[in-house]
Order: C-alpha cells, then sequence, then structure tokens
C-alpha cells in the first residue's frame, strides 16, 4: 500500500498539490483497511512526500518533492540524532561549513539575474536590522540556503538547508554592532562575487566568512564555559 502510494507520487501520477481521495476510498480503490491506509499516509508524511492538513476542508495534500522538502526530512531526521546525543553540534557545523564553499562556487558560476537580485534584497533587508533584531537570525538562514539553491545541484541545496537550519549558526555568535557589522560586510564580498560570476573570488569570500564565524562562535562557546566554571 506504501509502496503504491509513493509510486504514484514519484511517478507524476498525483501532482504537487493534488489532494489524495479519503481514507474510506483510498481503503475501497487498494482493497485494504482503513489502518492500513492511515499507516501508509503516516509514513509518506514522515518521508515528507505529502502533509496532512486538518479541520474543514483539509486532508492530505501532495508535498512538492524539492530540495526545501528533501531538506526538511534530513533535518528532522537530524534533529533527533542531535536530540539523542547520536551526533555532535560541532560535527553538523564542521559539515555545513565544508559544503557551503561549493555551494558558494557554484552560484557564482550558475546564478541568474533573478537569483542575484534575491541575493541584493536581502542584503538591504539585513542591513536594516539591527543586531537584537529577532529576524537576523532568519535573514541569515535564508542568505545562506538561496546561495546554495542557486548552485543548482537540489542534494547540496538539501543539504546545507538541512545543516543551516539545524546548526542555527548566528544562534550560537555573541551579537555585538562590530559583528553585525563584520559578517554584513563578509556577505557583501560574497554577493560581490557572485555578482561578477567569479567562483575563485566567492570561494575566497565564503571561506573569510565562514572561518570568521568558526572563530567568533569558538570563543563565545569558550566565554560561556568560563563563566560556568
Amino acid at each position: 500500500m506504501e509502496d503504491a502510494l509513493r509510486k504514484a507520487v514519484l511517478d507524476g501520477q498525483l501532482r504537487t498539490g493534488d489532494r489524495l481521495p479519503a481514507e474510506t476510498e483510498l481503503a475501497r480503490q487498494f482493497s485494504v483497511s482503513r489502518p492500513t491506509i492511515r499507516e501508509a499516509l503516516s509514513a509518506l508524511e514522515s518521508q515528507g512526500l505529502i502533509r496532512k492538513v486538518p479541520g474543514a476542508g483539509g486532508g492530505s495534500f501532495v508535498q512538492a518533492v524539492d530540495h526545501t522538502a528533501l531538506g526538511q526530512v534530513v533535518q528532522e531526521s537530524m534533529h533527533n540524532l542531535l536530540r539523542l546525543g547520536s551526533i555532535s553540534f560541532d560535527e553538523v557545523a564542521i559539515v555545513r561549513q565544508y559544503l557551503e564553499v561549493p555551494a558558494a562556487t557554484l552560484a557564482a558560476t550558475n546564478r541568474t539575474d533573478e537569483d542575484l537580485e534575491e541575493l541584493q534584497e536581502l542584503l538591504a533587508e539585513q542591513k536594516r536590522r539591527t543586531v537584537d533584531d529577532p529576524m537576523v537570525a532568519e535573514l541569515d538562514a535564508q542568505f545562506h540556503i538561496s546561495i546554495a539553491r542557486m548552485s543548482g545541484n537540489r542534494i547540496l541545496a538539501a543539504l546545507v538547508y538541512a545543516l543551516h537550519r539545524e546548526s542555527e549558526p548566528v544562534s550560537y555568535l555573541d551579537l555585538s554592532p562590530e559583528v553585525g557589522r563584520d559578517t554584513f560586510a563578509q556577505h557583501r564580498h560574497i554577493v560581490a562575487a557572485i555578482a561578477e560570476q567569479d567562483p575563485g573570488a566567492a570561494e575566497a569570500a565564503i571561506t573569510e566568512h565562514l572561518t570568521y564565524l568558526r572563530g567568533r562562535i569558538r570563543k563565545h562557546i569558550s566565554n560561556q564555559d568560563a563563566a560556568t566554571v
């Protein structure tokens, strides 16, 4: 049952946004019980292939199978592993940083004019915010995830989405005005390299930014550890 529904989604028989028939109708079509249908739908939801909408007019809808949907599934799994202590925050953060370098170089090669406009709008929005604004972390995530999407590699984009959302590097920084100015200037250098479609400059700019973040995060964590002694 689960395999049949998954095949219908992945083969395009059920398209993104389509509402699945009610459980009773699915049970009739597949000649199985409603509990079997519910079990299959729960499995597909956990795989990110469908989403359940409660209430009147709700139901089960086919989810977009793109880098965001894949990233959400990976993020959920990673979140559970972090909570269980099976992996560490440092492991997540290091892999994210390694993946963001090729993402930026590919973005410099593959970006479109619309992509560049999106990055410039994000920069403008970041410039308007103070470091204590609650939107700072979300704008930072959007910036890095957008660059990964512009790489043109959906697997890379999905992994950066999951890793960045789960590690939230800005949350581990002491966001002083100085740090805010530094990170904004670094973002601007990254965008300039992508605008010029210069992969080498993009690699240098993102490496400088990630090295800076890693150093500031380590310093912040060390200060917190010292304060608890």
